[in-house]
This record gives structure tokens, sequence and C-alpha cells, in this order.
């Protein structure tokens, strides 16, 4: 869930389960680019911050992970279809990719 504040910038968190069945969060600040490549439904957005879950025997599943806590940055293209609905693509490193839909009411 994301917070928009002036100038394209926002701020989150992400609650979900990990590829290991851990709890998880994933809390973040970021940039959103609007216009990419001058189409004005398409967008970028770069979020950074702090994910929160993998430990114990999956610690080492993602780089600079001490205590269970480890620095993270995401980048993602978006289409907004209409202003209430968008998708959007995740880049998560070398893990892989995550897609989302989100309708706003």
């Amino acid at each position: 869930m994301d917070s928009h504040l002036a100038g394209g910038r926002f701020c989150g968190m992400a609650v979900f389960t990990n590829s290991f069945g851990q709890g998880s969060t994933y809390v973040y600040v970021g940039k959103q680019w609007d216009g990419i490549l001058g189409n004005p439904k398409l967008f970028s957005k770069v979020s950074a911050g702090l994910i929160w879950g993998y430990r114990n025997e999956h610690q080492d599943a993602i780089p600079f992970n001490r205590y269970g806590i480890a620095p993270a940055i995401i980048p993602s293209l978006g289409y907004a279809f209409t202003p209430n609905e968008l998708g959007q693509v995740f880049l998560l490193g070398t893990a892989g990719l995550t897609f989302a839909y989100v309708k706003s009411f």
C-alpha cells in the first residue's frame, strides 16, 4: 500500500509471506516517473527500504541480511488502464517478478 506525496514521491509498507512460508514485511520510500517513452499511461517506480522476515536457515536467501533485516531496492514498470485501475511488474533482484493489478475505489 503506497501513500503518495508531492513530487512523485511515495512511501508504504507491504506485508507478505516469503518463498519459504515466513511472514515478512517491506517498509519503503520511493519515486515515480510518469509519461515514460512519451506515453502518459506508462510509469516507472523505484522503491528502497528494509525487508524483515528471512530468518533462520533462510537468512542467506537475500543479500546483506542481518538479524532478519536486509536493505532492498525494487524497480517497477506500470500502466494506468484508467485513473482507478493499473497494472505493475516489479523486478525482485534475481528471485523473480511480481505482477500486480490495483483498483482504487
